[in-house]
């Protein structure tokens, strides 16, 4: 009866890290995917291409090739021409207060650090006694062992027409 039920989800398992592992785009797979694009490109945009580099002056396909599809689109007008900048998002860290990274300045266990230096707390109810050990603040919903993240944009590029004419990376690129 396991046997079945094991199979099913190996075979789930198998299928689902095939898909994640082919989903993930690179600009060597979007140049293979579109040698016609690539091919259309000058031989200078195509080395900074398979460099994922941009200049001023580079087509909106060779930034795609280059860079991938953006997470946004913003419309707007710079010296009375019509313009379209892409923003890539990254995620940083955020740190719930100003703690750091896993449990605050006092670790898992309260105000002892790692260890068990949280001091107890003996809690007597109805005739039964009850031990906490720890910091009393301590939530384990909040603090996880995977911190918590927010977007924040990467790398802009605005073109005017079909051509760059500016760019910018984030100080966490």
């Amino acid at each position: 009866m396991k046997r079945p039920f094991l199979f099913k989800a190996l075979t789930f398992g198998l299928s689902a890290s095939a898909l994640i592992l082919t989903s993930c785009e690179t600009t060597e797979s979007r140049i293979s995917d579109h040698p016609d694009v690539f091919n259309s490109l000058s031989p200078r945009d195509q080395q900074l291409v398979r460099n994922s580099q941009i200049r001023t002056g580079m087509s909106q396909n060779g930034v795609w090739l280059a860079w991938g599809k953006p997470d946004q689109k913003v419309v707007g007008v710079m010296h009375g021409r019509q313009t379209e900048t892409w923003i890539y998002v990254t995620y940083v860290p955020a740190y719930g207060y100003g703690y750091g990274y896993p449990y605050g300045p006092y670790g898992p266990w309260g105000w002892g650090g790692w260890g068990w230096g949280g001091g107890a707390v003996i809690h007597a109810h109805h005739g039964h006694s009850f031990v906490f050990v720890g910091s009393p603040y301590y939530d384990p919903f909040y603090y996880s062992y995977i911190p918590p993240s927010v977007p924040v944009p990467d790398r802009t590029v605005t073109f005017s027409g079909d051509r760059v004419v500016s760019f910018q990376f984030s100080k966490y690129h």
